[in-house]
């Protein structure tokens, strides 16, 4: 099963919103909202809170890419996020993830047994490229014991 398909059986919002899981590597995920008129805004685009749940999810699927293995011993869990919106977005748009932190660095302080926190940065663009919003998410690697 890949990231995209387990976060899609296992994450009921992630079904909901239809998201594509398109990359999921260690390096970078990339995760697409299609446009769809139930989850739309005011103005016609895509609400803010489908863009953050896009945001969100590409940041977890980059999390399990870096730190599946990790995962018989720690549980991955989102800290905080923030979010800013850039610009108008129409149609559908695609998030793309990456940490903000060596996966080494942060599995060494686990090693070590502390709990490590680290970002990951994610872009929100819409079709024609442009930038439409801007989002970190500090996710925690939580040991079991």
């Amino acid at each position: 099963m890949s990231i995209g398909e387990m976060l899609a059986a296992t994450v009921p919002m992630a079904r909901t919103l239809n998201l594509e899981f398109l990359e999921t590597t260690p390096e970078k995920a990339v995760v697409s909202l299609p446009d769809q008129g139930e989850f739309h805004n005011h103005v016609g685009g895509p609400h803010a809170g489908a863009m953050f749940t896009l945001g969100e999810s590409a940041s977890g699927a980059i999390v399990l890419a870096a730190f599946g293995e990790q995962l018989s011993r720690a549980v991955p869990l989102a800290v905080s996020a923030e979010i800013a919106y850039k610009k108008l977005a129409m149609g559908p748009v695609t998030a793309t993830a990456t940490l903000g932190r060596p996966a080494a660095d942060v599995v060494a302080e686990l090693d070590a047994g502390e709990r490590p926190e680290f970002p990951v940065a994610i872009e929100i663009r819409r079709g024609d490229g442009a930038v439409t919003g801007e989002m970190t998410v500090l996710w925690t690697l939580r040991p079991n014991s």
